[in-house]
C-alpha cells in the first residue's frame, strides 16, 4: 500500500524572484512526494520564503514564526490529550531574511528547524531528510545552509521537471553589482550572475513544451544579462528575447526588473521590433532628484533616465511604464521631493510602487546623518501615492472601449468569473456566464472589449 502524500505549505514574501523560487521549491519537493496545501497546520513541511528589502517585511517573518509556534504548541496539546502522537512538522525559513539573519533567526526563533538562503533551496530534500531524522530521535534540528554558489543551484534545478502552466517565470540573471546604498540584495543574493545561454534555453524549451504562453524573464538586474554560450559568445538580453521569439511558441515575452543604467539601444529597439515583447516596462528611478539618486549610488541621472523613456516611447508609443520610488531617503529635502513629483508628472506612469525609506542593517545609508523624520516620510508618501494612483486610474480609464488580447490565468471571486492579464499588465475580469464553461476558457488567450475600469483593474466582455 502506497504512503499518503506529504504536505508542503509555503508562504511567499516580496518580489517576483521569490515567487519564482517558491515555484521551483514546489517542483523540487514534488519529486520527493510532497503536495502543496493551503493550510499550514496540515503540512509536514512549512516554509517561509522571505524578503529582506523592507524592515516591516523582515519583522513580519518573525511575527509569522510566532503564530506558527503557537499553532504547533496547540497541536501538541491536542494530540497529548487524545493520546495521539503529535505531528512532527518541519518549520523552515528561506530566502533573503534567512541569508542575512541566519544566526539571529536561530537566536530569536528556536522553533525554526531549518534556515536556508536563496541559493541553496535545490538542497531542500537533503535538508528536510536530515531534519526529519533528528526529529524522530527526539532531537531539535538546527540546520543552516546559506552558501552563495548560484551556478550550482541552477545546474540542479535544470534537471527537474517544470509544472505545466500558461504563464511562467524564467530566471536568467540573479544578484546585483550596483550596491545601491539602501539595498541589501548584493549581500543576500550575491553578485551578478548570468546563466549560460544553453541553460536558459533548456528551461525555455521545457516551458514551451508544457504549453506556456507567457514567459517573464527574471533578474535583479535582468537587463544586465550577459550569458555565455558553449562557443564563448556573449548573449545580451535583447538577443535572447529575439531568439526566444523566433524559436518558441511563446505569445508573450516580458522581463523584469530593469536598471536604467543597463537599458541599451539594442534592448530599447526590441520593443518596436519583436511582436511578442509586451508593451510594458518596469524601470525604477527611486527619486527625481539628482542629488538623491547620486547618494543612492544609482549609476544614472534624471536626464539619462528621461532620455531612455523618450527613446522607448519613440519605438513603442503605447508602452505602459512602471516605476519604483523611495521617499524620505537620508538628506531628502522638500525640494528633492518636489523634483520627484515633477518627474512623476512628466513620465505619467501606468502604475508604480512607492515606499518610505527604511534603514537596512549593513547598508551604507543606514548609518548616515540627516535621517528624515517619520511623519515627514508619511506625508510625502501620501502625496506621491495620490499622484501615482491618479495616473494609474487615468491609464485604466483610457482602456475602456478598446479590444485587447487577454490571457485568462485564474478564477475570480465568483464561480463564473475569470481574471486575465492585458498586454499592459492590467488585471481584467470577465463573467463567462456559465460555471460549466469556466474550465474551457482557463489558460486561453482571448480578444476582449474593455467595458469599464477601476483603480486597480478592468472589466471586459468577449469581443464579437
Amino acid at each position: 500500500m502506497s504512503l499518503p502524500p506529504k504536505k508542503l505549505y509555503i508562504k511567499t514574501y516580496g518580489c517576483q524572484m521569490n515567487v519564482y523560487d517558491t515555484e521551483r521549491m514546489v517542483d523540487v519537493m514534488g519529486h520527493e512526494g510532497y503536495e502543496v496545501t493551503d493550510a499550514p497546520d496540515d503540512a509536514d513541511l512549512v516554509i517561509l520564503n522571505t524578503c529582506h528589502i523592507r524592515e516591516k517585511a523582515a519583522e513580519k517573518v518573525y511575527s509569522d514564526i510566532g503564530r506558527l509556534r503557537v499553532m504547533k504548541e496547540k497541536q501538541a496539546k491536542k494530540a497529548e490529550a487524545s493520546g495521539r502522537e503529535s505531528k512532527k512538522s518541519i518549520l523552515a525559513v528561506g530566502g533573503c531574511v534567512a541569508q542575512a539573519e541566519g544566526a539571529e533567526i536561530q537566536r530569536r526563533a528556536p522553533t525554526v528547524d531549518m534556515v536556508f538562503g536563496p541559493q541553496t533551496y535545490h538542497r531542500l530534500p537533503e535538508m528536510t531528510n536530515q531534519a526529519n531524522k533528528i526529529k524522530k530521535t527526539g532531537g531539535r534540528p538546527r540546520i543552516v545552509d546559506t552558501d552563495l554558489v548560484v551556478s550550482e543551484k541552477f545546474e540542479s534545478l535544470s534537471k527537474k521537471a517544470i509544472a505545466p502552466k500558461k504563464t511562467a517565470f524564467l530566471t536568467v540573471q540573479e544578484g546585483c553589482d550596483k550596491f545601491c546604498t539602501y539595498c541589501v540584495v548584493p549581500y543576500t543574493r550575491g553578485g551578478e550572475f548570468s546563466r549560460s545561454f544553453e541553460d536558459v534555453m533548456t528551461d525555455a524549451r521545457k516551458l514551451n513544451e508544457a504549453g506556456v504562453l507567457e514567459v517573464t524573464l527574471l533578474g535583479q538586474n535582468v537587463n544586465a544579462y550577459h550569458g555565455m554560450s558553449r562557443e564563448n559568445v556573449e548573449w545580451s538580453l535583447a538577443r535572447l528575447i529575439r531568439h526566444l521569439a523566433d524559436v518558441t511558441d511563446f505569445k508573450r515575452i516580458r522581463y523584469t526588473t530593469s536598471h536604467p543604467h543597463d537599458m541599451t539601444d539594442e534592448l530599447i529597439a526590441i520593443h518596436g521590433e519583436v511582436a511578442q515583447c509586451m508593451p510594458y516596462l518596469h524601470l525604477p528611478v527611486q527619486s527625481g532628484s539628482d542629488k538623491i539618486v547620486k547618494a543612492m549610488n544609482r549609476h544614472h541621472t534624471i536626464a539619462s533616465y528621461m532620455k531612455t523613456i523618450d527613446s522607448i516611447r519613440a519605438v513603442r508609443p503605447d508602452i505602459a511604464l512602471s516605476g519604483d520610488f523611495i521617499v524620505g531617503f537620508p538628506g531628502e529635502t522638500d525640494a528633492d521631493f518636489q523634483a520627484t513629483m515633477k518627474l512623476v508628472k512628466e513620465v505619467d506612469y501606468a502604475q508604480a510602487y512607492s515606499f518610505m525609506y527604511s534603514e537596512r542593517p549593513g547598508t551604507p545609508a543606514a548609518g548616515w546623518e540627516h535621517q528624515v523624520e517619520e511623519h515627514v516620510k508619511s506625508e510625502r508618501l501620501a502625496e506621491l501615492q495620490e499622484a501615482l494612483n491618479h495616473q494609474q486610474r487615468a491609464f485604466n480609464d483610457k482602456s475602456v472601449g478598446k479590444v485587447m488580447s487577454v490571457l485568462l490565468e485564474r478564477t475570480g471571486k465568483q464561480d463564473t468569473h475569470l481574471v486575465g492579464r492585458s498586454p499592459y499588465m492590467q488585471a481584467v475580469h470577465v463573467d463567462v456566464g456559465d460555471k460549466a464553461t469556466v474550465e474551457s476558457y482557463f489558460g486561453q488567450m482571448v480578444d476582449m472589449k474593455i467595458i469599464s475600469a477601476g483603480p486597480r483593474s478592468l472589466k471586459g466582455e468577449f469581443a464579437t
